[in-house]
């Protein structure tokens, strides 16, 4: 696999803190059913012929109008028929916390849903008969047993809701904190193909309510790992002589670094080391220190598309789902692919 599209499949692997992923309360009494004609009648949501042509035609619908996904269970090793609508919630619960502040959830399930979408329509599962499955490694992650009544109502209320970007489903990236400033495609996962116009480098909108964790850390590797790292993104060395910042993008993260004077991509090396470990690359110190290559740096995760530390800032701060996409997705609007 080319490490843009590894880069690409792992965008969603991002283990947050506090109130993030699978942690969070999550029994909560029952919600009441949202109120579609609002959320139609919203200024840059749209529905019709346009909208509709976004969904991939290859996908049968329910009685309802709704796309029918064949999904690949890998803990149950099952593939079952549900729809997108159906196939959501446990990939919200999956990717966000359920106690977070409902327009931060309602964002975060208009990704999934225009993810899942753009997945169809020009990937194949690595599943033998199905769409998309549940394996993180190749689409979201899925926690069907964290499904809360918020999470059912963000689905619910952002029903049929997708991203469209001039007549096309755009790559919904996302990350957990952007350290300040997020990242166009190109900077962020050494993206290979011409930048998309729907990226940008904005400000991340995070508040102090995100983890240290998060907003900055530190890490050290041996020798060894970097070595094994660079045999991993095909820049084999023998030893780690020096390590430096090559050329950095317009966020300021790195996108290359010299390690023994040879250039490697910095988000290909970044996951080679373990992006859990090396958390960003917007890195403030990288050096070698008592035998080992130690960095610092700002934020979690590659930096493009939407923060999900600044989507709760920004819910929590009173924003939309609708204004919190498009602060960090430019020039797209939200239509509804079906009612």
């Amino acid at each position: 696999m080319k490490k843009t599209g590894l880069l690409f499949c792992l965008f969603g692997v991002l283990l947050l803190f506090g109130c993030a992923s699978q942690i969070g309360s999550r029994d909560e009494p029952a919600l009441p059913q949202p109120q579609n004609t609002a959320a139609a009648s919203s200024p840059g949501v749209s529905s019709g012929r346009a909208a509709a042509d976004l969904v991939p035609a290859r996908l049968e619908r329910d009685a309802q109008g709704v796309p029918l996904l064949r999904v690949y269970d890998v803990k149950q090793e099952t593939l079952g028929t549900l729809s997108v609508e159906d196939y959501l919630p446990a990939v919200l619960a999956g990717e966000m916390a359920g106690d977070w502040p409902l327009e931060a959830l309602k964002a975060q399930a208009i990704l999934a849903r225009t993810f899942v979408l753009q997945f169809v329509s020009e990937k194949e599962s690595r599943y033998a008969g199905a769409d998309i499955s549940t394996d993180i490694e190749e689409a979201q992650a899925y926690d069907a047993q964290g499904v809360n009544a918020r999470i059912r109502q963000a689905v619910q209320e952002t029903r049929g809701l997708v991203l469209n970007a001039g007549g096309a489903l755009p790559y919904a990236w996302f990350h957990a904190h952007s350290g300040g400033l997020t990242a166009r495609a190109k900077e962020g996962l050494d993206y290979e193909k011409a930048e998309p116009g729907y990226t940008q480098c904005v400000k991340g909108m995070e508040n102090d309510e995100a983890p240290p964790e998060a907003a900055s850390w530190k890490a050290a590797f041996t020798q060894a790992e970097v070595i094994a790292a660079m045999r991993e993104v095909g820049a084999p060395i023998d030893a780690v002589t020096s390590v430096s910042v090559g050329q950095r993008g317009e966020s300021g993260r790195a996108m290359t670094l010299l390690v023994s004077g040879q250039e490697v991509s910095a988000p290909a090396l970044r996951i080679a080391l373990g992006s859990t470990k090396m958390r960003s690359c917007l890195l403030e110190s990288l050096r070698m220190e008592d035998g080992q290559i130690k960095m610092e740096g700002r934020g979690y995760g590659h930096g493009v598309g939407m923060s999900q530390w600044g989507a709760y800032a920004m819910a929590k701060a009173g924003s939309t789902a609708q204004e919190i996409v498009t602060h960090y997705f430019k020039g797209v609007t939200l239509d509804r692919a079906w009612e």
